[in-house]
């Protein structure tokens, strides 16, 4: 990473203050190596997101993945980032029952997973929800899906949040609701004239087994990578050529020597 870029951590305040000035960066990540990297290539904001559930841990939805393991993806996350703005998704359970449990999962993601900011999904039903955990001193990321008609329910929404994200909506709606909000908004299957994007890692990496989404764009055959590879460390470990003796230690030259004599030592001249 450039060192001029590791100087500033990013904030709420950067992110608000980048919209209609230069387009935000956000992409998901789920423990330390894959955070660092993240972090490393400059990213704004690195998301600890629910998809966790599909992509790492193979659950059909997202509904599965609970609150401890979303936190020690968290944590792992945040040992690895210096700049990047850290957040965490509050997974499916830990707000649907009361308001109350919501603030207290958010402040659990800070204050032991090193969260930057907390995201929850749903419409203008969270409004009340979402001033609480503002109210609690925790930056909030909304995520929503749009139809045309509720483009005019965005105003209650807005209130409290820092960024938004809009997923899966029409790019005429996306740009109309980017345009009348103040709120930077951050696409993702949501088209160009959003204020950011974002994308599962593993979707732009190639690491997913399932059909890719429309607006998916794949950076790296990943899995053909890691199927490649392994397949030629197999062959090699079958075959000797793993290791070769540049891949191993060796005693030094005088305990080299002296290895005949240690070994009848040790062993004994009867057990061999």
């Amino acid at each position: 990473m450039d060192p001029a870029i590791c100087e500033q951590r990013v904030t709420p305040a950067f992110i608000r203050d980048k919209k209609g000035r230069q387009r935000i960066t956000l992409v998901t990540a789920y423990d330390f190596p894959t955070a660092k990297l993240a972090d490393e290539a400059g990213f704004d904001m690195v998301l600890v997101g629910d998809t966790l559930a599909e992509v790492v841990l193979g659950y059909e939805t997202t509904l599965p993945v609970t609150f401890e393991t979303m936190l020690h993806h968290t944590a792992a996350a945040r040992r690895a980032i210096r700049r990047a703005l850290l957040v965490a998704d509050l997974p499916y359970g830990t707000y649907q029952a009361s308001e109350q449990d919501a603030v207290r999962f958010a402040l659990r993601f800070v204050k032991e997973g090193g969260a930057q900011a907390v995201k929850l999904e749903g419409g203008q039903k969270r409004v009340n929800l979402i001033r609480r955990i503002v109210d609690a001193e925790i930056p909030m990321v909304g995520h929503i899906g749009l139809t045309p008609q509720s483009v005019h329910r965005m105003g209650g929404y807005k209130v409290g949040v820092f960024a938004m994200v809009l997923e899966g909506i029409p790019r005429e709606v996306a740009k109309a609701v980017s345009e009348e909000v103040s709120t930077p908004t951050l696409g993702i299957g949501a088209g160009p004239d959003c204020d950011g994007q974002v994308m599962v890692l593993n979707d732009l990496l190639g690491l997913t087994f399932k059909r890719p989404a429309k607006f998916v764009r794949q950076y790296l055959h990943g899995a053909s990578d890691i199927r490649t590879a392994l397949a030629q460390f197999k062959a090699d470990i079958e075959s000797g050529a793993y290791p070769t003796d540049a891949e191993s230690y060796h005693l030094p030259g005088h305990f080299r020597l002296k290895l005949p004599d240690i070994l009848k030592r040790v062993i004994g001249p009867g057990d061999n």
